[in-house]
């Protein structure tokens, strides 16, 4: 297994899912002048990395891992989290990847992407035998604009879409727009946060099935792109490219909400293991 979560790394890192790549020709197909020739510059990138099999940006993340793990799966927990940190260290190696795990209290640069608390992994244990990992490299850019809004509950959903809406324009050109947002509604702090860091595994070129939520995330996305921060900050039509909504439910005294941004290198892959199959896609 440990082959195939490196390989499921390197394809994170080196080939955009065919979802980001669709929403970044669509936006190229109608964005204009300078926006239109930073997202030119984007997907000869995407090429360039794809054929080559190197990491598509220089800042290729820190690493968060989402399992999947079955009752009846065979492999205990605390095996597959040693396969995971050992995958995170020899992708650091082969690839190579730079190593962005800083120790907060040395300063000291761990050299492999493994630290305290680093990667995090996320468990959800579901029914059956089978276990599924998704792979989310994050690049630091767009970490440093992630914002927790605590929204009046009177306010409701109009207020969860004006504190998104705000914090894209804080943002402004430093996750490297056009981005990706995560959000998550309700729930505690941590959840509200952690909800919006896992809608960005959604896919991106459609919108949630819940139709009030689909209509909250166009709308999301109708405003954030009328603020014409465009490509790269240089103005234009695309601000964002889409918008995923995860959402628990709230407190009687808060509505909680999480804002996660991608910038447009929207890095993930997947394994899934049933029975002796093992496969790996995006």
């Amino acid at each position: 297994m440990l082959k195939k979560v490196v390989e499921a790394i390197t394809l994170a890192e080196c080939n955009l899912p065919p979802d980001v790549e669709n929403m970044i020709r669509r936006a190229y197909e109608t964005e204009t002048e300078m926006g239109k020739a930073q997202l030119k510059a984007i997907l000869e990138n995407v090429r360039i990395a794809r054929e080559m099999r190197a990491p598509i940006c220089q800042d290729t993340g820190l690493f968060s891992y989402y399992v999947e793990i079955g009752d009846d799966f065979p492999i205990r927990a605390s095996k597959i989290k040693k396969v995971l940190i050992d995958a995170t260290v020899e992708a650091t190696r082969s690839i190579p990847l730079r190593p962005n795990a800083i120790d907060v209290l040395t300063e000291k640069n761990t050299g492999n992407n493994v630290g305290q608390g680093i990667p995090d992994i996320s468990w959800d244990h579901v029914d059956g035998n089978t276990l599924r990992i998704a792979v989310l490299p994050k690049g630091g850019g767009s970490s440093y604009v992630a914002k927790l809004h605590s929204i009046p509950p009177a306010k409701g959903l109009k207020g969860v879409v004006e504190a998104v809406i705000r914090s894209v324009f804080d943002a402004g050109s430093m996750p490297c727009p056009p981005t990706f947002v995560g959000i998550g509604i309700g729930g505690t702090e941590d959840l509200a946060m952690k909800l919006a860091k896992k809608a960005l595994l959604a896919r991106m070129d459609e919108n949630s099935k819940n139709e009030e939520l689909a209509k909250l995330e166009r709308e999301i996305v109708d405003k954030a792109n009328s603020l014409g921060i465009g490509p790269m900050g240089l103005g234009g039509r695309w601000t964002i490219f889409n918008a995923r909504i995860e959402w628990a439910s709230r407190h009687p005294a808060t509505l909680l909400t999480g804002v996660c941004f991608s910038c447009w290198a929207l890095r993930k892959a997947f394994v899934e293991v049933s029975g002796d199959e093992i496969r790996v896609y995006q």
